[in-house]
């Protein structure tokens, strides 16, 4: 029953997180109206369900890389109110309509919930370091980067052209990008639910290694896909209008710059922020314009989430699993 439990709840996070993070990929091309917003989510929503099927790597990080398998070996409870904790903040965060992680909701509260049962021993330190420390800071970095750069070639390759032609071209350019942008989305989001459930199998000896099953897969891309066919508005309109007024050229570069990285990340196996890569990079662009086209109030904001997140996250697993305890459920 506890193993079903984890298992549902976990497919419910990755339904959160579609709805939430549905933004990364569509708030650009809706608010440069290159999309109708009923298209953008049909769109991203089938190239999320795809995503999820390219590789297993970041699943692997989540099911081993973060805690010590051994330390917490045959504790479900554990994985149960990892989830209770990174749903909480994702619903919290989507509430505010700020654009914060939900992936690093989920290792923060994977994190939480291991300290409270076994304490520091319980973490992969070095994993966590490698992984996801250094990720969290580089990543932002290099999507912040990646748009100012693309954003600055591209007005220096078109400086020179009518802006009526480079609107038209650049709304046809913008389709692509993000589909790029929400196929590296389901690429590394949806792996990080595969990664918790293999987990969970793991811990209850259902499986030898970990190692994602095909069912695992399958639901979690159809769940992470009909997440996103929801959509979360509120942080649409965070993304696409209050950071920085876009144009399908901004849309274009902030997508391609972000899904670059994303794809990038998913490959060695690093559960990145999808949101802090395309918000960065969505301020790259701005910032490649001038300094005071982007509202650096709001990006104060998302940057005080990023920082909380995993302690928030992880205090509220915490303190679920040691309520489960006292309720005997460990």
């Amino acid at each position: 029953m506890m193993l079903v439990a984890i298992v549902a709840l976990a497919l419910f996070f990755d339904y959160t997180n579609g709805a939430h993070d549905s933004a990364n990929a569509i708030a650009t091309i809706v608010s440069t109206k290159v999309l109708s917003p009923k298209t953008a989510v049909v769109m991203a929503a089938l190239l999320n369900l795809g995503g999820a099927f390219m590789g297993e790597q970041v699943a692997k990080t989540i099911g081993s890389g973060i805690v010590n398998a051994d330390v917490v070996a045959g504790c479900q409870a554990i994985v149960l109110a990892a989830l209770f904790g990174a749903i909480f903040w994702n619903l919290f965060t989507w509430y505010l309509g700020l654009p914060s992680s939900s992936s690093h909701a989920l290792i923060g509260g994977l994190m939480g919930a291991a300290v409270a049962y076994s304490g520091f021993d319980a973490l992969n330190f070095v994993s966590i370091m490698k992984k996801v420390i250094v990720p969290l800071v580089l990543s932002p970095m290099a999507g912040f980067l990646g748009g100012y750069l693309l954003m600055v070639l591209l007005s220096w390759a078109f400086h020179k052209a009518k802006p009526r032609k480079v609107n038209s071209l650049f709304r046809k350019l913008q389709i692509v990008s993000s589909a790029f942008m929400a196929t590296s989305h389901g690429q590394n989001d949806a792996q990080k639910t595969m990664g918790i459930i293999t987990l969970a199998l793991f811990l209850s000896n259902e499986i030898p290694e970990i190692h994602v099953p095909l069912w695992v897969k399958i639901s979690c891309a159809l769940a992470m896909g009909l997440g996103t066919a929801t959509g979360g508005w509120k942080i649409v309109k965070t993304m696409g209008h209050k950071i920085f007024k876009l144009e399908p050229i901004h849309g274009c570069a902030a997508e391609t710059a972000a899904a670059m990285v994303i794809t990038g990340a998913s490959h060695f196996g690093a559960p990145i922020s999808t949101t802090h890569v395309i918000s960065t990079s969505v301020l790259g662009v701005g910032a490649s314009k001038r300094l005071s086209a982007v509202r650096w109030g709001v990006a104060g904001n998302m940057v005080v989430a990023w920082i909380i997140t995993i302690p928030a996250s992880g205090l509220v697993a915490g303190l679920t699993f040691l309520l489960l305890k006292q309720i005997g459920a460990v």
